[in-house]
């Protein structure tokens, strides 16, 4: 069993759904889990939908009918014949009732919207943002079944089985493991990013989720190898945005690969890493435009491949120095009263560093939480705040990049150890 993963971006519209047949037809399909995330920018327009309907604007209704008018358009361009698209698969294609299928799911869902009473808005968020994954997943898996590929649509939220933690539910493994294990059938095609709780209520497993979806079924189904299909040929040594340049990373050791997330890299999230770790399944990160190429393995090796130094920025941080008013030391009891405002604030930390009289600490304002922060800490200390900050992580560093960066920028902190070097400046 292999365990395939498309994002919203290889699903974004009708030619991405096609492209999904070319790349099984290469690459086959027999034995093959399928997770698919929502198409396109679905889950920002779901979350639009939340947004006004939050506010009392009705306005939230209309958007839901342009959801279903976008998806129901990519339906219609399915139904042409194309080059590798026959006319017989066209026509089971039409013959598959999808056209109502999404009519009832859109219809459900402001039925969710209009019956619903909670103002736990974590709650709702889950149960709202999952239609994105219901409907993406009909359409394609309608699509494969019309072009000889034959998938069991399964729900997901039937199978992963979560705590109560909304927006970023915690897996219960062997109640999960027990429910993939009963699938029947050959290959399946399921929704990434969502699962369910005790009571049935439909949760979401946060950043990441639907890579996470396709690791959860690959450790409970002992799978080969996971390859979650991008746009991009595999896994960078930089942002190609950022750098000139760029090297694919033919082999990435997993607790390298775990590294490079953890300091923000857009690798791949540790939490989906892990379980494949632990049961030695490699994850391939391909292009779904060039199927053939191998792309990047991350497995059990002892190098990189190349060695080369890899480089992750971060922008738009804010850099925080904390100091005691009295110029006593800032020890122990200190730093975890700073960890526990950090914590309270939803503050992403990307560098810490401390001396006898201040802790520097660069964090990430996901929640625009600053100004809570700022004041917590104000009670008891000196804070100096320096916002729209950039962080650099360099692993395997060399003098030269180093210098450069150094050179072209106002640098507010260094911190090198042996593999890793990193620096604060001023955007």
């Amino acid at each position: 069993m292999r365990i395939f993963k498309f994002g919203g971006a290889s699903v974004k519209d009708a030619n991405g759904v096609r492209n999904v047949v070319n790349v099984l037809r290469i690459t086959g399909f027999r034995d093959l889990g399928v997770v698919v995330s929502a198409m396109g920018k679905t889950t920002n327009a779901l979350e639009e939908i939340l947004a006004r309907y939050q506010k009392n604007d009705n306005s939230y209704l209309k958007l839901i009918d342009k959801l279903y008018e976008q998806h129901n358009e990519i339906i219609v361009e399915l139904e042409e014949v194309t080059d590798f698209i026959n006319e017989d698969e066209v026509l089971r294609f039409r013959e598959s009732g999808l056209k109502n299928i999404l009519k009832g799911i859109i219809e459900a869902l402001k039925g969710e919207l209009l019956r619903n009473k909670t103002k736990n808005y974590s709650f709702l968020y889950d149960q709202v943002v999952s239609y994105g994954e219901l409907i993406s997943t009909k359409i394609v898996a309608a699509f494969l079944n019309a072009c000889n590929i034959p998938v069991q649509w399964v729900d997901a939220r039937e199978l992963i089985k979560t705590d109560t933690k909304y927006r970023d539910a915690g897996v219960q493994w062997q109640e999960t493991e027990n429910a993939i294990k009963n699938i029947s059938g050959s290959s399946f095609l399921t929704q990434g990013f969502i699962g369910s709780d005790d009571n049935g209520f439909t949760t979401t497993l946060g950043r990441e989720g639907s890579d996470y979806t396709a690791a959860i079924f690959a450790y409970c189904l002992d799978a080969e190898s996971v390859t979650i299909w991008k746009d991009v040929p595999g896994v960078l040594n930089a942002d190609p945005r950022v750098f000139h340049d760029t090297v694919l990373l033919e082999k990435i050791p997993y607790n390298e690969a775990i590294e490079l997330a953890f300091y923000g890299a857009s690798v791949i999230h540790p939490k989906t890493l892990q379980p494949l770790q632990r049961k030695s399944i490699p994850l391939h990160v391909k292009s779904f435009l060039n199927p053939k190429e191998n792309g990047s393995t991350i497995t059990h090796s002892n190098t990189l491949l190349p060695e080369i130094p890899c480089y992750i920025v971060r922008k738009n941080l804010i850099f925080l120095r904390v100091s005691s008013r009295d110029f006593s030391f800032i020890g122990e009891g200190n730093i975890s009263e700073i960890f526990h405002e950090l914590s309270e604030a939803k503050m992403q930390v990307g560098l810490l560093q401390n001396s006898a009289i201040s802790f520097s600490i660069c964090v990430e304002d996901k929640y625009s939480l600053i100004n809570v922060l700022l004041s917590r800490l104000q009670e008891r200390y000196d804070v100096s705040v320096v916002k729209n900050v950039a962080l650099y992580t360099i692993r395997h560093y060399n003098g030269e990049k180093v210098a450069s960066i150094e050179n072209e920028q106002q640098v507010l902190l260094k911190q090198r150890t042996q593999e890793t070097l990193q620096v604060v400046v001023k955007q």
